[in-house]
């Protein structure tokens, strides 16, 4: 799949492995984007947060997240097949700068290519980061994270494949074709705007089918 391998769709941790709050992340990084973000359209009423930003390997900003609901905790205690409506509210929405091949800022190598399938992965695992099941020991989880991130992999890179469907959602207004998929875990959603970049999604609690995207018009805003 072509993707990068910077920093995964979550938010930021600390040293003791808990969240950082939203009002100590900064909205430097978003600002410093070429492209436009993408959120919950106005339809979407409730609290908005930042996450945090991907890098390239020359330093650019390619890809980042915006939280929408109920600020998720990270490594929750979340049981698969457990009552999710006990658990946050959240939907995540991720937006990844559709870039082609090209040569890194300083002319040594090549950056990678960013596609629908980066979104979707991009996605999967930051709905991971935020669902690992709370009864296992430090071990364990990294095995299960580990499996469960080549799980992702896989099946974003096969878009096409029976483990999705398709979703029509607006994207500034437009309806827009998504691949989706549910787990246990949440859902995931990936699709292309018109405005060169690659929205995706994440999140639990609250249902993907009336959602809509529009473009960010105040980035700040997010910051609470």
């Amino acid at each position: 799949m072509e993707t990068t391998s910077s920093a995964v769709a979550q938010a930021p941790a600390a040293e003791d492995g808990q969240p950082v709050p939203s009002a100590r992340r900064t909205v430097d990084g978003y600002l410093r984007a070429p492209f436009p973000w993408y959120g919950l359209d106005e339809a979407f009423t409730g609290p908005r947060w930042l996450m945090q930003v991907g890098l390239s390997a020359d330093g650019a900003v390619e890809h980042g997240s915006v939280g929408h609901g109920d600020e998720p905790s990270v490594r929750s205690e979340f049981a698969a097949g457990g009552d999710q409506d006990a658990k946050e509210k959240f939907a995540v929405v991720v937006t990844v700068a559709a870039n082609p091949v090209r040569r890194s800022a300083d002319g040594t190598g090549l950056l990678e290519a960013t596609s629908v399938s980066s979104a979707a992965w991009l996605a999967g695992v930051g709905l991971l980061s935020f669902t690992w099941p709370g009864q296992m020991d430090h071990s364990l989880r990294d095995d299960w994270l580990e499996q469960q991130t080549e799980t992702a992999w896989v099946l974003a890179d096969d878009l096409e494949g029976e483990d999705w469907s398709t979703l029509s959602l607006p994207v500034d207004g437009v309806p827009t074709p998504f691949h989706y998929r549910e787990s246990e875990y949440g859902w995931v959603l990936a699709g292309s705007t018109q405005t060169g970049v690659h929205v995706g999604a994440y999140g639990r609690g609250m249902s993907a089918y009336g959602l809509g995207f529009a473009v960010v018009k105040d980035i700040a805003a997010y910051q609470g």
